[in-house]
């Protein structure tokens, strides 16, 4: 039963068959790379978070206080940049004329 084709048209359907055969096994290559690859970034990761834990560190909270205590007996220790006391009222130019303000002259 050869359907009155050639030699020439078997061997050309035997071809392409092959060349099918290769494009999916070069597929099914390709898909096992990126499985790999995205095994190998996950166990990247799962590695560096178990480095991460082995070697976590805590903040040294008695070495701070004991750095604020210590800031604290130098003297004032006001938490604004003017201190407990705030501004003298006498050092305010509020509706006056100065150099920055302009105009008077």
């Amino acid at each position: 039963m050869s359907f009155g084709w050639t030699a020439a048209t078997w061997l050309a359907i035997g071809v392409g068959v092959s060349a099918a055969a290769t494009i999916n096994s070069a597929e099914q290559q390709r898909k096992a790379g990126s499985q790999a690859k995205t095994a190998a970034k996950a166990t990247a990761l799962q590695a560096e978070r178990a480095n991460n834990k082995a070697n976590a560190k805590a903040p040294d909270s008695a070495a701070a206080m004991a750095t604020a205590i210590l800031a604290g007996k130098a003297g004032n220790s006001g938490t604004t940049l003017t201190g407990a006391q705030g501004v003298d009222p006498s050092q305010l130019t509020l509706g006056r004329v100065s150099l920055l303000g302009g105009g008077g002259g």
